[in-house]
């Protein structure tokens, strides 16, 4: 079974990308865990774009509110890793607020127990799979499971909002992924 059905067997929302790269999977699997989004300049771009309502709406002026770094893989908890052949990351909360609404979830355990009503559950999961000697290929998926009827109404329409650029960002993330690989 893999690793991202064990924590999110069930979801409403999902999307799929893969990149073949011309090494071996625990090579794939480093570049993998080496790549941070925030390194690239789009993310950085499309983060800042997420987050302008809550610069417009001064959200961190008040005295003694101090701004959190932008979003990025710091915000994801680490659920699981597989050798060199999957590892998963979580996060959940009210992801469509301007503030991302994001519950602290300290581990894969908090991650699986956590059920509270008008939240999401997501789960990004990267693969590595031997297709022949000298050839991975590397697949991310990311699945939402909306935890009831409030939060499926209310990230829908985030959904559709974000899922392109969400999917270019999972796209360029497997071709700095792949160019790392040495493809």
């Amino acid at each position: 079974m893999r690793v991202i059905d064990s924590y999110l067997p069930t979801y409403q929302f999902s999307e799929v990308h893969s990149i073949d790269v011309p090494v071996s999977p625990s090579r794939a699997m480093a570049q993998a865990l080496a790549h941070r989004p925030e390194d690239d300049c789009f993310f950085r771009y499309a983060i800042k774009l997420r987050e302008l309502p809550m610069r417009l709406l001064g959200k961190y002026r008040r005295e003694g509110f101090e701004r959190p770094a932008s979003f990025g893989l710091d915000n994801f908890t680490l659920l699981q890793r597989n050798d060199d052949t999957e590892v998963a990351y979580g996060l959940a909360g009210k992801l469509w607020k301007a503030d991302y609404g994001q519950a602290l979830i300290a581990d894969a355990e908090a991650f699986q127990a956590f059920n509270e009503p008008g939240n999401v559950k997501l789960v990004i999961d990267f693969t590595c799979q031997s297709l022949r000697p000298g050839l991975t290929r590397v697949t991310t998926e990311t699945r939402i499971q909306c935890l009831d009827a409030d939060a499926l109404r209310s990230f829908t329409s985030y959904w559709y909002l974000i899922r392109p650029a969400s999917g270019l960002i999972r796209r360029r993330m497997l071709k700095a992924i792949a160019r790392r690989c040495g493809s």
